[in-house]
């Protein structure tokens, strides 16, 4: 079954490759879930039930496995060409995950079974984000973790990314905003909890290549436009 609907916006042949690409595995996906796991607090929770929602192709397993040992690991994606090599990523991985299609507006498990909800570079591509942080909620138990990193419009609306790959432009937010949105719906963090990370691929402009070569400092939070946040948010303890 074909889940692609107007609920996302499917990636661009050169955004599928990339998505298997080094850079993606080692400079984006590494790095952002060592941050999230940092994000967490020591030691990270491990064990339970961990989602990973739009798992695309599977690039994720072996590190999500290995930073939070879930009992029970589940892939989301809602592209079917990605879950068959998600599919075979978890096989040569050796690891057993569970694979859902659907898509992050209607996610087929039971109300409070969720222990972790990641959501990686995912949230962009999604044009019901509301419906889709609702999902997130009802499937997170209480006190259970939501492990969200995304790209900011800052990002998302430079002439790089517009060229070569595809996003629903009107939903995309800023880091403020999405924050605001996840305190909206409930979840709770506070600023140790936050990070804005201001990595060289994220910066269209020049790539950070100035600073690389030691020809300018980057600009500090605050004088800048966020790039990344990456949060580690709660769903609070004794709510439905």
């Amino acid at each position: 079954m074909n889940y692609a609907s107007a609920t996302y916006v499917e990636e661009t042949r050169l955004g599928f490759h990339f998505l298997r690409s080094h850079t993606w595995q080692h400079h984006v996906l590494r790095v952002a879930i060592n941050d999230l796991k940092r994000l967490t607090g020591t030691p990270p929770p491990q064990g339970g039930v961990l989602l990973d929602v739009g798992c695309g192709q599977g690039k994720s397993f072996r590190r999500l496995s290995q930073t939070f040992q879930p009992g029970r690991m589940i892939g989301l994606d809602a592209d079917p060409r990605s879950l068959e090599l998600s599919r075979h990523e978890a096989q040569r991985e050796g690891l057993a995950v569970e694979l859902l299609a659907a898509d992050c507006a209607k996610i087929e498990l039971h109300d409070a079974s969720v222990d972790i909800v990641f959501c990686h570079q995912t949230f962009h591509h999604l044009v019901e984000q509301e419906r889709a942080l609702d999902e997130f909620w009802r499937v997170l138990k209480p006190g259970g973790l939501l492990l969200f990193a995304e790209s900011t419009k800052a990002y998302i609306d430079t002439w790089v990314i517009r060229w070569f790959f595809r996003h629903p432009m009107e939903v995309q937010k800023t880091a403020d905003e999405y924050l605001d949105m996840l305190r909206r719906r409930g979840f709770v963090f506070g600023a140790p909890n936050v990070s804005f990370p201001y990595l060289w691929w994220s910066r269209s402009s020049d790539f950070g290549l100035l600073e690389r070569w030691g020809l300018r400092a980057p600009p500090p939070p605050g004088q800048r436009e966020e790039t990344l946040v990456n949060v580690a948010a709660r769903k609070p303890v004794g709510v439905g």
